[in-house]
């Protein structure tokens, strides 16, 4: 997509959650912002399966920006950050993990990819997913501009993360952060007639970083290539994972 967005495009951009219909649209897609090859089966899961929260921002009927979240039991934390919800919370209780979040490049800086993070914060606090008490993703120690962004936000530093990820074959520091306030237990949680999402933690791979996914999920198929601009991307946290080189486009 080339046409120059208008100053008032986020006022014609429309939320709507995916579909059958849109693999190859969001194949098209996935080709533009990863260096790598999802199965069909991928695709086929974040359109049809319901415990993916996967929504698409549209533009005159084209998909211009989506999110992709896994919405799963806090048993399935990995253990590095297994306290981000204290261990009285009902085992039952679920957490948002950030799968995929971006952005066509033409249309980043126009708030879609801020407004597809509000919607999905909004979906674990009002819908079905109402045991949902927590987003959270992972950043390089390195990476300034999303932690700049986010401290910017009131996001506070909840772990540090030696030797987190493999780059290239080079080993790297991670960061788990988390916005203020946090809740630890479910007794922190004030009663309120509205409901309130106060996620605890959250955090955003960017641009050159590596995608954990189960090993017969994805074959690698390149290194993470050079590229420009603002990249955002967080993944499962599976045990005994494959480290799969993944970017992806994303704009605020």
């Amino acid at each position: 997509m080339t046409e120059e967005v208008p100053p008032t495009a986020l006022t014609n951009v429309n939320l709507r959650l995916l579909c059958h219909d849109d693999i190859d649209a969001v194949k098209q897609l996935c080709g533009d912002w990863f260096p790598i090859e999802y199965p069909d089966s991928w695709y086929r899961d974040i359109t049809s399966n319901k415990k993916f929260f996967s929504l698409a921002a549209t533009y005159r009927g084209s998909i211009v920006g989506m999110i992709v979240a896994e919405i799963k039991s806090r048993t399935k934390v990995h253990k590095e950050d297994g306290d981000i919800l204290a261990s009285n919370f009902p085992l039952d209780t679920q957490v948002a993990y950030i799968l995929s979040l971006g952005v066509v490049k033409e249309f980043r800086k126009h708030g879609i990819g801020s407004l597809l993070l509000e919607s999905l914060k909004d979906h674990i606090s009002t819908t079905a997913q109402d045991h949902c008490k927590a987003i959270y993703l992972h950043v390089l120690t390195t990476n300034n501009t999303a932690i700049n962004f986010y401290e910017n936000r009131d996001f506070k530093q909840h772990h540090y993360l030696p030797y987190y990820y493999s780059i290239r074959g080079v080993l790297k520091d991670g960061f788990t952060y988390q916005p203020e306030p946090v809740f630890h237990s479910p007794e922190d949680i004030p009663t309120s007639p509205e409901p309130s999402l106060q996620p605890s933690a959250m955090v955003w791979h960017f641009c050159q970083e590596w995608h954990r996914v189960q090993p017969d999920d994805v074959t690698p198929s390149a290194d993470v290539h050079s590229t420009k601009g603002l990249f955002f991307l967080s993944s499962p946290e599976p045990s005994g994972s494959a480290l799969i080189p993944v970017t992806m486009a994303l704009g605020q």
